[in-house]
């Protein structure tokens, strides 16, 4: 039936929406950071000359 296909879109946005969710949890969450080594050393920025 064609009335039904509005639900079949809706369905498959759904569907794309909690895998993009789940995906980006994922990525989130599987980086692991160590903060003893962050406050331990310290940032060093390189001096730059600019010779114009």
């Amino acid at each position: 039936m064609p009335q039904m296909a509005p639900l079949n879109w809706l369905s498959l946005m759904v569907i794309f929406i909690m895998i993009l969710i789940l995906f980006n949890i994922i990525n989130y969450y599987s980086f692991t950071s160590n903060k003893t080594q962050s406050t331990q050393s310290q940032v060093k920025t390189p001096s730059i000359n600019w010779k114009w």
